[in-house]
């Protein structure tokens, strides 16, 4: 799975990166921990432009009945995206781009009661573009006075680098990939399918970072600074 990452850059410089024609008016502080039902970025084709807005993290689908649904969405496994009814709608029209600076996950060590905390960063440092997928909630009364776009992260098997620590990891999208996903009207779901796959091994690096990060309030840039386990014992939260 994918429950925490960095956001850490400004937008107009993930709108050059991902050649962005717009930018929403929200605009998010830096966050070296974000977590599930945190609003980030996610880049979306609307009105024929690449539009970066700030998105819920954890979909709502638009039959939902509130929006506690979207903490059990913050995922969408790849193997069932295409046919699952929670995703299969946004899957088929609603695809976007979360771009992410780096990411967390957890490894269970033995002999120990806590999870060891890893940061997963590009080895060239560029953002990753996480496959994503975004809907609309106008809830209940489905008049319109709550209307709560929110996204999801695919996931699916891990490569051989990630399985070290873990048996999942995000679908990362490589730029030829981009305007094909984005495009609404691109409605072939075995072509779609072919883009959820592990990235390389070697696309990544990892460190182990501190357990300070399991706990979300935490949200400084020294979350992604290497650390040792034999380092005085922090705090510990559940991961």
């Amino acid at each position: 799975m994918c429950g925490r990452f960095v956001s850490s850059s400004a937008p107009d410089e993930i709108a050059r990166y991902f050649g962005v024609d717009a930018i929403g008016e929200k605009v998010l502080e830096p966050n070296y921990n974000t977590a599930p039902s945190s609003d980030v970025y996610a880049i979306r084709e609307r009105d024929d432009q690449r539009v970066l807005d700030a998105l819920h993290w954890g979909l709502v689908p638009f039959w939902a009945k509130d929006l506690k649904i979207g903490n059990r969405m913050i995922n969408a496994r790849s193997e069932t995206v295409a046919e699952k009814s929670s995703f299969k709608r946004a899957f088929a029209k609603r695809r976007c781009i979360i771009p992410v600076d780096g990411f967390y996950e957890w490894e269970k060590v033995a002999g120990r009661k806590h999870k060891q905390p890893w940061y997963i960063q590009r080895r060239d440092g560029d953002p990753f573009a996480f496959a994503g997928l975004w809907e609309v909630w106008r809830g209940p009364d489905r008049d319109g006075s709550a209307e709560i776009h929110s996204c999801t992260i695919i996931t699916g098997a891990a490569n051989d680098s990630m399985a070290e620590i873990h048996d999942r990891m995000p679908v990362m999208l490589p730029p030829d990939a981009w305007d094909t996903w984005l495009d609404p009207d691109a409605a072939d779901i075995e072509l779609l399918s072919r883009y959820l796959v592990a990235a390389p091994s070697e696309l990544l690096v990892k460190h182990r970072v501190s357990p300070e990060v399991n706990n979300a309030r935490n949200r400084g840039a020294h979350l992604i600074e290497p650390y040792e386990p034999d380092s005085p014992t922090l705090p510990l939260d559940s991961a």
